[in-house]
């Protein structure tokens, strides 16, 4: 394992913000990552977890304690089962099934960040969620100090969430599995409409896998969702926000105080979440609260290409961060009574 001592965290995260940590360790093996959990449990040391940095939001005074960064590799294919470890990066690992002819990840194309990262969030994007891929989830227990493997019925997933998620402060996931499908180098059925009129098909057709990577590759792209070390629209962690669930009475409400703000002619996105729920969008959101693309004027901003993204234009501090994201939830909350939760991860600060 290689270790660092006051090691700045800012370049193991796509914001690029954040202090140093008292001690930096990077792990690239399961063995290596559960001897580090083990030695911070041990000693009472105050752990963090690093995949692809994707999803973290790190303090200006950095963090107090360990920082583990899980390197490992692993990509192991065998007919359409599939294995990656933790540290393998998941758009790489995309573009491998897509190459191999297999379907069930391809609308996860361009997505940053690590593959242990995956069933935390249960990522998705274009109509497509891990969880519906995903069997088994190799994790370390550190309540029970051993390695267990969760099958995907026990994974609790949702919208955005999962057991993993649920319980930040227990499992460490080392490995993930998949069951993937070989249908004749086509993709699963194109279930999204803006990547259906992208391609010209109809929703619940099948494209040739490369294509449909790609197209989602592109429109990824040009909402700045595909990380460019030239271009500070992708300095982010893609979507801040998540799109808010409501209940019945609680869209209904929403649904007058949209009429009463913006008139009777004007329908806010709705789309079933369960029975008795609604998701609206969270980027609809903010720019109809006022907060178009490029909002700001200091160095962090929302994004030119997309109201969800938060960017750090390239001198910011965390703190300007924090600052834009709560005024973006004051005001979404002032006009429309919806509260927006961030979907990254908070590390010493909180909105």
């Amino acid at each position: 394992m290689q270790e660092l001592h006051d090691a700045s965290l800012a370049p193991l995260t796509t914001f690029r913000l954040g202090g140093p940590a008292d001690r930096l360790v990077t792990a690239t093996s399961d063995a290596e990552v559960i001897a580090a959990v083990r030695e911070a449990d041990d000693t009472g040391t105050p752990l963090l977890l690093i995949g692809g940095g994707s999803n973290l939001v790190v303090g200006d005074k950095g963090f107090a304690g360990t920082a583990l960064v899980i390197a490992t590799k692993g990509f192991t294919l065998d007919g359409t089962r599939l294995e990656l470890a933790a540290g393998e990066v998941w758009t790489d690992a995309v573009a491998r099934t897509v190459e191999a002819g297999l379907a069930g990840i391809e609308c996860l194309a361009g997505i940053p960040g690590s593959a242990g990262a995956t069933p935390i969030q249960n990522v998705g994007a274009y109509g497509q969620e891990v969880s519906s891929t995903i069997t088994e989830v190799v994790a370390y227990d550190r309540h029970a100090r051993e390695t267990v493997t969760v099958p995907s019925a026990d994974c609790a997933f949702s919208y955005r969430h999962s057991r993993f998620k649920a319980e930040p402060e227990r499992y460490v996931v080392l490995r993930v599995r998949f069951a993937l499908e070989d249908a004749g180098g086509l993709s699963g059925p194109v279930k999204y409409a803006e990547t259906a009129r992208a391609m010209g098909v109809e929703p619940g057709d099948r494209v040739p896998l490369a294509e449909a990577r790609e197209t989602v590759l592109k429109l990824r792209a040009g909402k700045g969702m595909v990380l460019d070390p030239e271009d500070h629209d992708t300095w982010s962690a893609g979507s801040f926000f998540t799109n808010p669930i409501l209940t019945d009475a609680e869209f209904a409400a929403f649904h007058a105080r949209v009429r009463e703000r913006l008139g009777d002619g004007v329908e806010p996105p709705s789309y079933p979440a369960g029975e008795g729920h609604t998701k609206t969008s969270a980027a609809w959101l903010i720019d109809r609260a006022g907060f178009g693309k490029g909002y700001g004027s200091g160095p962090a901003r929302i994004s030119t290409k997309h109201t969800l993204a938060l960017t750090n234009r390239g001198r910011a501090t965390t703190e300007d961060l924090l600052a834009l994201a709560r005024e973006v939830v004051a005001g979404v909350r002032d006009t429309f009574g919806i509260t927006l939760v961030n979907e990254p991860v908070t590390v010493g600060v909180s909105l």
